[in-house]
């Protein structure tokens, strides 16, 4: 998430922008899906679902609250962000396609992804921040500043 290419951060306010726009496509992804219900293959929808999670976060999530000091191996990371990556789910639906055809059940990966950002608040996970979300001290303070102060304020300082 960036404001631009030299702001590598977001404030309040452009994060909850971002997050509205995912909530739009949740909203139109649930709606065709709910439109073509009677179309869906159920075990297909589920299990498209569920592996998201069951690969990208649920090992890391174990992980976490197994160890001591909260901290987990990078590892779980990447298979955090690799899963839950628009890029990667967009591969994983356009292979389907090509093998078995279209079907309404793949919604439920754009489903899963925008509803992770959208409902969630959860995009990709940075090496320097918990597992689990947590506010991180280094951050706090200068959020707020950044959230508060306009750039020409802050260049004077």
């Amino acid at each position: 998430m960036t404001v631009d290419g030299h702001n590598l951060c977001q404030t309040p306010t452009t994060y909850r922008l971002l997050r509205l726009e995912y909530l739009l496509g949740l909203l139109v992804a649930a709606g065709f899906f709910l439109a073509h219900l009677a179309e869906v293959r159920w075990w297909v929808a589920v299990v498209l679902f569920v592996y998201v999670d069951v690969i990208g976060y649920l090992p890391g999530a174990l992980a976490y609250h197994r160890s001591p000091d909260q901290q987990v191996s990078r590892v779980y990371y990447v298979l955090y962000n690799t899963m839950h990556s628009l890029s990667v789910q967009g591969a994983v639906l356009g292979a389907w396609v090509l093998a078995h055809g279209w079907e309404w059940a793949l919604l439920v990966l754009p489903i899963h992804l925008f509803g992770d950002r959208a409902l969630f608040g959860n995009f990709a996970k940075s090496f320097t921040v918990s597992f689990e979300p947590v506010p991180h001290p280094a951050v706090q303070g200068p959020l707020r500043d950044f959230a508060t102060v306009p750039w020409y304020e802050a260049a004077v300082r």
